[in-house]
């Protein structure tokens, strides 16, 4: 039945082990060179046939989802209008009559934390849309009429990656996941080669970051000849590194042009980076444009201990662990 239809997806957040930040270009944004690894921490959106005539509803759970809009502002929303209009252009059918989906939300990605909760949202509900109206969805009188039965032809991966793109610059990996290169403003996604699993302790701070003010910093200290506003230059080290899948060999190579504004901004940061490597952490770095700190561990042990270590001395809201690399968004039921 139409009612019952139910549609659940998967995707992880990301940690930019390599982050590179080029002048504003003419559109306002600026040019990227990142390397992204997608952590074991994920987003879990579900879909299902929302009630004729009434509107849409989005329900968040789980880590901080008080912060998380429920109206027309939220990334998963607007991923899941891209697929429903574009079900109905194919399908041939008048988008006020097309079916709507309620959304669901779980959470486990730090909001607000730089490391990409919304865009995995945007991802998963991309990939359970695209099966929800275009696997499940029941065709349209004019296509079963059809002899054989005429398919209405779902968007391509590649596809799902530009509507993406128009959502989020980090949607695309969201949807991509593993290891990429990415470039321009990280749309532009080139899969790296990664050996093995990195281990690391997570710190977040729940005051979070204005990514656009933290861009905006950056500018300012660059315009100052600020000491601290280095250039990430180039990731290829950090690409063998991972080819060897040795933390000790990656620890030293990370790196964020984000890392000097995010902490000047927020100079507590610099407490927490202090608290980890005291914990014994191989290295610590803002992920994104902050205020989450990703730690880099021997292993999964050393990781447990280190977010405990500061977590206990008061240097984080919370922590937690993770892995990297993790898969792309999918379909989970």
């Amino acid at each position: 039945m139409i009612g019952d239809m139910s549609v659940s997806a998967t995707a992880h957040g990301k940690i930019n082990l390599h982050l590179g930040v080029g002048d504003v270009r003419d559109d306002g944004y600026h040019e990227l060179t990142t390397v992204f690894q997608s952590v074991s921490l994920k987003e879990t959106v579900r879909l299902t046939a929302a009630s004729q005539n009434s509107a849409r509803t989005v329900n968040v759970a789980g880590h901080d989802a008080h912060l998380v809009p429920t109206d027309s502002s939220n990334l998963a929303w607007q991923a899941v209008d891209e697929i429903r209009k574009l079900w109905s252009e194919r399908a041939g059918v008048p988008l006020e009559e097309t079916m709507d989906a309620d959304i669901h939300i779980t959470k486990g990605v730090p909001v607000a934390g730089g490391m990409a909760g919304g865009s995995a949202d945007a991802a998963a509900a991309l990939v359970a849309a695209r099966e929800f109206y275009f696997g499940r969805h029941p065709r349209p009188q004019a296509t079963r009429n059809h002899r054989g039965g005429a398919s209405i032809p779902a968007p391509t991966d590649v596809e799902l990656r530009t509507m993406g793109a128009s959502l989020g610059a980090d949607i695309p990996f969201c949807l991509l996941g593993g290891t990429a290169l990415g470039t321009g403003k990280g749309e532009e996604l080139l899969s790296v080669m990664s050996k093995g699993s990195f281990h690391w302790a997570i710190a977040t701070d729940k005051r979070g970051l204005s990514t656009p003010k933290v861009f905006q910093h950056l500018d300012l200290q660059r315009a100052n000849a600020d000491r601290l506003a280095r250039r990430a230059g180039d990731p290829s080290g950090l690409q063998r590194a991972l080819m060897h899948g040795d933390p000790e060999e990656l620890a030293p190579l990370l790196v964020n042009d984000l890392q000097a504004p995010a902490i000047s901004l927020m100079p507590s940061l610099r407490e927490t980076m202090a608290a980890a490597k005291e914990a014994g952490a191989l290295a610590s770095i803002v992920s994104g444009s902050g205020p989450t700190i990703a730690m880099l561990c021997a292993d999964a042990e050393q990781a447990i201990d280190v977010a405990t270590a500061v977590s206990v001395a008061g240097k984080a809201s919370a922590t937690t662990t993770t892995s990297t690399p993790a898969s792309g968004a999918r379909v989970v039921k």
